[in-house]
């Protein structure tokens, strides 16, 4: 009999996990096929995706408070739209997350300083490259006459980029040398400078960017053996689109006659002195407060949406019918087994293949859903922490199963898990943070921004800290106030 139970169990997670799994094959397939040159034309938008992480390519300028895209590939981007006639909207994500949307039709197409290796284009089309920098390694000045030439490097740990050309030709060319990745080029300077690493690999004008804004740092050549066509940055594009591939690739032309790249590249050093006549943190206070409120909606829309959820999913994995049981019980084991990560990823790419959500939405949602999965399992045990005489003293007053759950077990219920909800919702503030990744201006995005344009690796990470324990301090006293309040009464 309990063999039964367990095939079934697993039975049960197979089909759910193959339901979700087509699911997002198809929502891909959907994606692939919606970005080209004639629907953008139609729309009257361009909607490109970068990283504003990687200065002088990209980055932000803080103008009165305000974000702005700067640099290169936003210049660069901003041509395309002119000579395409459309109105340039650039979505701001994680390195890591652009060429997905590409793939997922979130975006027409990704600029990054993207190198178009072999591996890159079984995924997605390239267009032309459109700079040619070649490839250097950033040291510290107090290592620079240790480390004069990229021999002198080989057998030490060297920094990239995650999924970057820097990465894979380290691992590749760098014999004896250990490769640590990190997702944002900001830790890894901090890495550098705090001797967890000897040298970080960049791009050329990127290694030259950071040294000229920090005196501690010098440049080195990577002297890198790279394929013809790998020796630069590329657009990205959905596989399939030939004709905005090749108008693209017009435009690049007509920067390239004009040598514009090297009037971008001025301009992008300007914008990069601008940030650094003034780092401290009180420059950046509306990066901060913006962050402050997207974490703070997010977690209390989540919390929310989560604790609603969570008392349909606690209430159908208690039913005796099976057919409601069993999505409840399949869907809270896979949301509880699978990283929130994942989870955002599925909904801002998969669910936004079909249905074109906003990243803030989005990541309510994905915050949501798995907030409500944790939910339904505290609701479940303070039901069941609740004496049968309860239940048989509410059917003897002539009260249904309905009325019996609204008026008798649930109220009582959420008296006894009251401290478990509130620390679900201080958890949710801390883990919401992972939403950034695809381009939600939370407090951790906010963050990155603030360390790549100032060039600071502790300072914006002590204010977000301190931001963090004010809010879950205040709230944890908030909590255990009505904590006391519920039992006095």
């Amino acid at each position: 009999m309990q063999m039964q139970k367990v095939k079934k169990w697993w039975w049960q997670l197979f089909v759910t996990m193959s339901v979700i799994l087509v699911a997002g094959l198809g929502m891909g397939q959907v994606a692939h096929a919606d970005t080209s040159l004639q629907k953008i034309k139609d729309k009257g938008v361009l909607t490109v995706a970068t990283a504003p992480d990687y200065p002088p390519f990209e980055s932000q300028v803080n103008k009165n408070g305000v974000s702005t895209d700067v640099g290169i590939d936003i210049d660069i981007s901003k041509q395309i739209a002119k000579d395409l006639g459309v109105k340039l909207v650039i979505k701001n994500m994680d390195f890591d997350s652009i060429l997905v949307a590409v793939q997922t039709g979130k975006v027409d197409m990704a600029i990054g300083c993207i190198n178009p290796t072999d591996e890159r284009k079984q995924s997605v089309d390239f267009s032309n490259v459109y700079y040619h920098g070649g490839q250097s390694f950033l040291v510290t000045k107090s290592n620079a006459k240790k480390y004069q030439s990229a021999s002198d490097l080989e057998g030490q740990k060297i920094g990239a980029q995650t999924g970057t050309l820097q990465y894979s030709l380290a691992q590749q060319q760098m014999m004896g040398s250990k490769v640590v990745g990190m997702g944002k080029t900001p830790d890894l300077i901090f890495a550098l400078k705090t001797n967890k690493i000897a040298a970080v690999g960049l791009e050329e004008p990127v290694a030259k960017a950071y040294a000229q804004n920090d005196h501690d740092l010098a440049v080195v050549k990577a002297n890198y053996k790279t394929a013809e066509g790998e020796s630069g940055p590329a657009i990205a594009f959905a596989k399939g689109n030939p004709e905005l591939v090749a108008a693209v690739n017009k435009s690049l032309d007509k920067i390239a006659k004009h040598h514009w790249v090297n009037g971008y590249l001025k301009s992008a050093g300007k914008y990069m002195q601008e940030n650094t006549v003034d780092t401290s943190m009180l420059r950046y206070w509306h990066y901060f407060y913006n962050g402050f409120l997207n974490t703070t909606l997010i977690a209390f829309v989540s919390v929310f949406l989560g604790i609603i959820l969570g008392v349909i999913l606690a209430l159908m994995k208690m039913s005796k019918f099976k057919i409601l049981s069993w999505p409840a019980i399949s869907y809270i084991e896979i949301v509880r087994g699978t990283p929130m990560m994942v989870q955002v990823l599925l909904v801002y790419f998969g669910l936004g293949a079909v249905i074109n959500i906003p990243a803030l939405t989005a990541g309510i949602i994905a915050v949501s859903l798995n907030s409500g999965a944790y939910v339904a399992e505290i609701i479940r045990g303070g039901i069941n922490s609740l004496d049968k005489g309860q239940t048989e003293a509410a059917k003897s007053l002539g009260l249904n199963h309905k009325d019996t759950m609204r008026f008798v077990i649930l109220p009582q219920a959420f008296k006894n898990i009251w401290p478990a909800l509130g620390n679900e919702f201080i958890s949710v503030i801390k883990e919401s943070s992972i939403v950034s990744i695809i381009g939600v201006g939370d407090l951790i995005y906010e963050l990155n921004i603030v360390r790549a344009d100032t060039y600071r690796g502790i300072a914006p990470i002590v204010v977000v800290m301190v931001i963090y324990f004010l809010m879950t301090f205040i709230l944890t006293r908030g909590l255990n106030y009505l904590e006391g309040k519920m039992n006095h009464d």
